[in-house]
């Protein structure tokens, strides 16, 4: 696990490149301690810098920018190709320099291209890849998207790197704000691919290479979430035993391969279903005990430690709990914006994050069970959505006719109308108005995609909030970036994988491990056991009333069902108490409504109200108003 950066000049030059392609990758340091590395190459304009995080061959032949054994291809690339050593074994006879995955990894280009290449390999990964024979850079990530690469051209040069802070480190960065991707922000609490907070940076999207030459570019997938899972979908004909057989068997063999390193490697186990059968997994592997690591809330009811040490006691591994108070969660509060680089809101980046600084004291390299939820039907939504969208489409014409009369009208006559109705009632409820414009938003969803963007959604029925922003196509809108499956659930769940497992999860992990200097590994996402998952019948996924039925099957193989049995809890802090506690003096100077009309970007008035009303108990905007407090405070931290 690594950082890189670099540029590439197309029509400007950048002067002193070795030194500004180093300032660039200094920024990236705590996702490699380890080492850092610059190439250049002036003729050509092309400049790589590298952080390191050794994890396999700690030795000089890691370092990193590398070449190839012939010359022509040079590589900064952060990630890990767990399948190196079957790779390697098909390339025989080379004569290796080390046993680094980078080394097989430009082997491999070296022999059967990039495209080639990039399909063979199991991994989690983002490349610059300079091909100094055509003068050619590739981009390229992995195909779920568990590791970052961003992109900007501005004023003649093509930047890139594994965080927007190194981009930024560039002279030419262009820092204007994309007002269309923070009004998304706003709704989602995350920014989707491919678009970032800048409006000249971009998220290269997961499974896709760029390829430019000269004034020359191109974006084309090399893996396709969408047409994989058409592909698949109800391939499996077998029966339940069947199934969670081989699911045990793919799980081996993915966890293995995630725990090969030349450094100590540790299992997060919160005791739920996902983390317990990785660390029972990793146990059974591995002749001595595993360490595991779970977080321990002071706070009442979002404490899941008793559950992870009866797991871990069960299974035999070295288990360590990591108590965390409101104050060691509130002292991280003010360098989240560092840390994400741009908005984002998913509270458990908090716990995720303070997790990750104690496991790093311990292990370089920890397994998580991120994406068995998206993959196996762990979410009551891919109950509910289309249960939703079945009885909205069959909803009369007159009624979808009547919500877009209804859209028409302002949301304060709407407020005013139902306010006066409110008298007449036990109780007068607030924003009445807004309720109504969302309960005509969801009658006039489009398709089942476009229900599942209004699930996500906040500020719901509420008038813009960010202006001068658009509402252009993204993921829930766009139907040539959505599935077609007949299958609805399988449809939900497949739009998961391309929008909040990469977008949100695989950020908040990302960024909250690197951020310690930790590597994350996600068996659940080797690709083998994505596209095992969406051929699967829902029926082997999703019972009546509990999802992920194949992968409880394997877990109790290894540990008794009473020990994991219980009601999700999800990695929850407690942002609503802590916004009206002891967060309540940062978030008033954050959101007054001088300050906010002075930046000029959000309607002052309206989320000022929102947060006077969450502040003295009127109403409840916690998410809402997270949402708003993490967008002021990167706003803060950039001086805006």
């Amino acid at each position: 696990m690594c950082g890189f950066a670099g540029f590439l000049d197309i029509s400007a030059t950048t002067p002193d490149r070795a030194r500004v392609v180093e300032a660039m990758a200094a920024t990236l340091v705590h996702r490699g301690p380890d080492d850092q590395g610059v190439w250049c190459d002036d003729q050509a304009g092309i400049a790589l810098g590298f952080r390191r995080l050794a994890i396999l061959d700690l030795s000089p032949q890691g370092h990193q920018p590398m070449a190839s054994r012939d010359g022509r291809w040079v590589v900064s690339f952060n990630g890990e190709i767990y399948n190196h050593g079957q790779l390697r074994g098909r390339l025989d006879p080379v004569e290796w320099r080390g046993h680094s995955d980078t080394e097989v990894l430009l082997e491999c280009v070296s022999r059967w291209g990039v495209e080639r290449a990039l399909a063979q390999f199991d991994g989690m990964f983002a490349l610059a890849l300079w091909d100094r024979l055509e003068q050619v850079l590739y981009l390229a990530r992995d195909r779920i998207g568990e590791k970052p690469l961003y992109w900007s051209e501005s004023n003649g040069s093509l930047l890139f790197g594994s965080e927007l802070k190194a981009l930024a480190a560039h002279p030419a960065f262009d820092r204007t704000l994309d007002r269309d991707a923070l009004a998304e922000y706003m709704r989602l609490g995350w920014i989707g691919s491919p678009h970032s907070i800048y409006a000249k940076a971009s998220k290269l999207p997961p499974g896709s290479v760029m390829t430019v030459k000269g004034a020359s570019r191109s974006i084309r997938p090399y893996w396709s979430a969408a047409e994989r899972a058409q592909a698949v979908a109800g391939g499996f004909t077998g029966g339940p035993a069947a199934a969670a057989e081989r699911l045990n068997q793919m799980l081996r063999s993915s966890i293995a391969l995630r725990m090969q390193a030349d450094v100590p490697v540790g299992v997060f186990l919160s005791g739920g279903i996902d983390s317990s059968v990785t660390a029972a997994i990793m146990q059974e592997l591995s002749p001595n005990p595993v360490h595991s690591f779970t977080i321990a809330f002071q706070t009442a009811g979002y404490d899941e430690s008793p559950y992870a040490r009866a797991v871990a006691d069960h299974v035999g591994t070295d288990h360590v709990e990591v108590p965390i108070s409101d104050a060691d969660a509130l002292a991280l509060v003010p360098r989240l914006p560092h840390i994400w680089d741009e908005p984002f809101a998913d509270p458990a980046q908090l716990p995720t994050a303070l997790l990750a600084q104690v496991t790093r004291r311990h292990v370089t390299v920890a397994l998580s069970g991120d994406g068995a939820d998206e993959l196996f039907g762990g979410y009551g939504i891919y109950r509910s959505i289309p249960k939703d969208w079945s009885k909205l489409a069959a909803a009369p014409h007159w009624l979808r006719s009547l919500a877009r009369a209804g859209k028409a009208l302002p949301p304060g006559l709407l407020n005013h109308a139902a306010g006066l109705a409110g008298w007449v009632g036990r109780k007068r409820r607030s924003y009445p108005g807004y309720r109504l414009r969302k309960a005509v938003e969801t009658l006039e969803a489009r398709n089942l995609a476009h229900l599942l963007g209004l699930h996500y959604s906040r500020w719901r029925g509420m008038p813009p909030l960010v202006h001068g922003a658009q509402a252009p196509l993204g993921l829930y809108t766009d139907s040539q970036r959505q599935p077609d499956l007949a299958d609805p659930a399988l449809q939900v769940m497949v739009l998961d994988v391309l929008g909040y497992l990469p977008d949100d999860l695989c950020v908040k992990t990302d960024r909250a491990t690197m951020a310690a200097s930790l590597e994350a590994r996600l068996p659940f996402l080797d690709h083998a056991i994505v596209e095992f998952a969406w051929s699967l019948p829902t029926a082997l996924k999703i019972g009546a009333t509990q999802g992920k039925t194949v992968l409880r099957d394997v877990l109790y193989r290894y540990v008794p069902q009473e020990l994991v049995d219980r009601p999700k809890m999800g990695f929850e802090v407690p942002v609503g108490r802590w916004l009206t506690g002891a967060l309540k003096p940062w978030a008033d100077d954050l959101l007054s409504e001088d300050r906010l009309r002075r930046q000029g970007l959000f309607d002052a008035k309206l989320l000022s109200r929102c947060w006077s009303d969450h502040r003295s108990g009127r109403k409840n905007w916690q998410t809402e108003m997270w949402h708003a407090v993490m967008a002021q405070a990167w706003l803060d931290a950039q001086g805006m």
